[in-house]
């Protein structure tokens, strides 16, 4: 069984505050991980919100909230009934002892409004992300097969590349298709498709509305910037600002986008398994969104995430700031890496405490007295000891 390191942050949340919001994408484990915890809550109350028959038992949510008062209510795909947010803040307010509301949904955006709307100030949110290295074995081996097939869990653990690949297509298919519409999207799934897939084909580049609408025939810069809005409030796309600082230099000021999951990146240009995928012009890009995914997925709660880039040529991959503190990573697809003078110039200009260069190397090895040359693998490592 795929033990998720968000379990013991869950816990806590739910030991401190009445309610917890659950987000991520379907299929990235949110079900199989609320039950775990839900198996731990004696006479646990767990409801699927896309079945009739556990939406017809919350007919009346006042009296059904009140019955189980004394248990944790677990609401799956809680964005199926949004009218409940409603009920449940007078129910909370009734009482306020912790643990009593788990809620779990699937659009991140969409949902965090319709909660913040009647429950600020009582719940606490966690997002679940696809599978990190260091919940599949911190291993070489495993961590290139999370990295071609992404970090889904029944497209990690499927038989062979043939079977993932095959999961992930039917993934993309049903999204666009049912899911979308489901969260009341009415755009051709198949504008969405090309959409999609041409960020797949910029992904980590700089983020150019106008020109993608061009592409798509003629669409506005606005119309382009609602399609991206759509997919990273679904947590498809990741969606990275530029770090801004005031260092007195030119300033890139688009972001860049990314495919979050590697695996629905590959699927979308075609790309089945890892001699596939070493040969196509995007490898370099995929490991730094794959990376990029690692890190923010293990950074501390509060985190804050950019990158830096200015018009002299000054570049970091990734700026994580917590606390007014920023650690940068550069990330290169190489086993004897050499950052050129553009990160040196960005660790300068922003004063970062430490900095890493991420790459599949065997073992990490200092550049500078607060550089280091790192793993994928002993990012997760480092990570384990500063989750909270």
């Amino acid at each position: 069984m795929l033990i998720r390191h968000l379990l013991p942050a869950l816990r806590r949340r739910l030991a401190q505050q009445p309610a917890a919001v659950l987000l991520g994408p379907r299929q990235v484990g949110k079900t199989t991980l609320a039950r775990a915890l839900a198996a731990e809550y004696p006479d646990a109350v767990v409801l699927d919100l896309e079945r009739e028959s556990d939406r017809a038992r919350l007919a009346n949510p006042e009296a059904f909230f009140g019955r189980h008062r004394e248990r944790l209510v677990v609401l799956d795909e809680v964005q199926a009934m949004p009218e409940l947010f409603a009920a449940l803040r007078p129910e909370i307010d009734a009482d306020r002892r912790p643990g009593r509301f788990l809620l779990l949904g699937s659009a991140s955006g969409r949902l965090l409004r319709q909660s913040s709307e009647s429950l600020a100030g009582r719940v606490a949110y966690l997002e679940l992300a696809p599978l990190l290295i260091d919940e599949v074995g911190a291993a070489a081996a495993e961590a290139s097969r999370l990295w071609l097939r992404g970090g889904f869990p029944p497209s990690f653990t499927a038989a062979d590349d043939a079977a993932s690949f095959s999961w992930r297509g039917d993934f993309i298919q049903t999204f666009l298709a049912r899911e979308l519409p489901q969260f009341g999207v009415t755009i051709p799934a198949e504008t969405l498709r090309r959409f999609w897939r041409m960020c797949a084909h910029l992904h980590g580049q700089l983020f150019n509305a106008s020109q993608l609408g061009t592409a798509l025939g003629g669409l506005a810069h606005t119309t382009v910037g609602r399609y991206l809005d759509l997919f990273v409030d679904a947590l498809m796309l990741r969606r990275l600002e530029p770090h801004f600082v005031n260092v007195g230099k030119r300033l890139v000021k688009s972001p860049k986008v990314y495919v979050r999951d590697s695996g629905v990146l590959h699927a979308l240009l075609n790309i089945a398994t890892l001699d596939d995928l070493s040969a196509h012009p995007v490898v370099g890009q995929s490991w730094e969104g794959f990376v990029i995914e690692q890190i923010i997925g293990t950074a501390p709660p509060l985190a804050e995430f950019s990158f830096y880039r200015t018009a002299a040529g000054a570049e970091m991959d990734l700026v994580v700031t917590v606390g007014g503190r920023s650690v940068g990573y550069e990330i290169k697809l190489s086993n004897a890496p050499r950052p050129g003078k553009g990160f040196w110039h960005a660790c300068e200009d922003l004063g970062v405490e430490r900095a890493y260069v991420v790459a599949p190397v065997a073992e990490p090895y200092p550049l500078a007295d607060n550089v280091e040359v790192v793993s994928p693998l002993a990012l997760a490592a480092m990570a384990a000891g500063t989750r909270t």
